[in-house]
């Protein structure tokens, strides 16, 4: 994973959990090649309402990186999302 794309993504808060999506786990890949950023994502559950949300946020963010002209998010059900995915600063933060 691409240092500078991933310390971007800690940026982009999950808005009902209010943590990053990095922390949550939810980042598969991160990458650049060039000028464009791929991102392989997941969310806690397919159906999740703040999808645009969340996947607008990574585009935007990663928009305001230097290196960054162009984003493409790539939104995956498999492997499925699971807490254990999560780092221990958001255990801690969810789960006490």
């Amino acid at each position: 994973m691409t240092d500078y794309i991933i310390n971007g993504l800690y940026d982009v808060i999950d808005p009902e959990l209010g943590i990053n999506i990095v922390d949550l786990g939810l980042i598969y890949e991160a990458t650049c090649e060039g000028n464009k950023a791929y991102v392989k994502m997941t969310l806690t559950t397919p159906g999740c309402p703040l999808h645009d949300s969340i996947v607008n946020g990574v585009k935007e963010r990663l928009l305001q990186l230097e290196e960054v002209n162009d984003v493409q998010v790539d939104l995956v059900f498999d492997p499925a999302w699971n807490p254990s995915l999560m780092s221990e600063k958001a255990k801690m933060t969810l789960f006490g």
